[in-house]
């Protein structure tokens, strides 16, 4: 791709740079990234690749933008709260680069989507908070031979590697896949999300950084990869620590001998849809809860969301015990053992995990409010209860 004297111009930097220069420009505007999440990682992702001239970027994000999401995603602004980030997100890269094409996902990907979507980009970046993504997108990266440059945060911690997907000369993969990272997904529950843990501000600026850089490097050729390594940040002591991956010969994906050969249903390899001897999530709709309100049925409404969301927005009569602290407390609910408790947070995920902690300490009649409070604000009209 030849390059215009605007272009010259606008990468002069890159331009003398012994080791990148023109030839490594002119790749970077002929390629192509598909960014998958425009959050926290995405966000930075986005602007810097768009900067430094990457052709062509997709985005994909089925959310919303936020407040809360301010203090970290800054691609986005103020004006943006309500508007779906994916095009949030292009209106950011254009306003600095409106040279670059932006491709735009308002959905999530899934295993019927994948493989046509992350066909069409060079280099795909995980910048997802859940692992059902992230073995999805790990998969079909291997599958369809691609460069899959991932990233993590969580608190005041981060980690990013580069899973190289393409096969060499042998017919092996050059690097191993997010499976030989991580073989089996954690129990549902025991990783939290950013939601329930917090996270640094900075912090998915750091590694969305180490991120990109990696992106530039496999779209020119220039540099050693991370391939192979994992990179793990922590801020609190400012210390950098590298990891050696291997891959796994026996991978069921990436090895020599793979036995999953197209994608499968993710939600439930990671735990999260029940079978019949898990706990049994029953589901109340704003609707039917509206009744029990009006009723005056005893019940307990347990909201399991940090002390600070409730300064936000909360439903009256609540009993507040965060998700991370329902297992030690516990004891506290005994009185309710056999009576109604209707478990509720922010959206319906983290109470949902609340029910099992209580159905597997006996509780009998433990509901889950679907939707959360925002359903429930959504249902009732409260002006008090918004988007967060």
């Amino acid at each position: 791709m030849a390059m215009t004297s605007a272009q010259f111009q606008r990468y002069a930097r890159h331009l003398t740079l012994p080791e990148f220069g023109v030839a490594a420009q002119e790749k970077l505007l002929s390629s192509s990234v598909l960014l998958i999440g425009a959050g926290g990682l995405g966000s930075p992702l986005a602007l810097y690749l768009a900067a430094a001239g990457v052709g062509r970027i997709g985005i994909m994000d089925f959310d919303v933008v936020d407040v809360s999401n301010l203090q970290r995603q800054v691609i986005h602004r103020s004006q943006d709260v309500g508007t779906p980030k994916a095009r949030s997100a292009k209106r950011g890269i254009n306003d600095l680069n409106p040279d670059v094409q932006v491709d735009v996902y308002e959905e999530g990907i899934t295993s019927s989507n994948a493989l046509e979507i992350i066909a069409k980009y060079d280099v795909v970046i995980d910048g997802t908070d859940n692992f059902p993504t992230r073995y999805l997108v790990g998969d079909a990266c291997v599958m369809l031979g691609k460069v899959n440059i991932y990233g993590s945060i969580y608190r005041f911690e981060g980690q990013a590697t580069v899973f190289d997907g393409r096969k060499l000369a042998d017919g092996s993969r050059a690097g191993p896949c997010y499976r030989c990272l991580y073989p089996e997904p954690p129990s549902p529950g025991e990783v939290p999300s950013c939601a329930e843990g917090g996270v640094l501000g900075v912090l998915p600026g750091i590694i969305a950084m180490v991120q990109a850089t990696e992106a530039i490097k496999a779209l020119t050729g220039i540099g050693k990869p991370l391939t192979g390594r994992l990179m793990r940040y922590d801020a609190m002591n400012m210390q950098f620590r590298e990891l050696k991956i291997r891959r796994d010969k026996t991978c069921p994906v990436c090895g020599d001998h793979p036995t999953i050969t197209k994608l499968i249903d993710y939600e439930q390899f990671c735990g999260l849809k029940r079978g019949e001897e898990g706990p049994t999530a029953v589901e109340l709709d704003p609707a039917a809860y509206e009744k029990i309100r009006d009723a005056g049925t005893e019940h307990l409404l347990l909201d399991v969301r940090e002390p600070f969301e409730l300064g936000i927005c909360q439903i009256e009569g609540n009993t507040n015990i965060p998700l991370g602290q329902v297992p030690a407390r516990v004891g506290e609910l005994a009185a309710w053992k056999d009576k109604l408790v209707v478990c509720q947070c922010k959206s319906g995920r983290r109470s949902l995990k609340a029910l099992d902690v209580l159905q597997k300490n006996g509780f009998t009649k433990v509901v889950n409010l679907s939707g959360g409070i925002l359903a429930w604000g959504e249902h009732t009209g409260d002006p008090a209860i918004g988007p967060y």
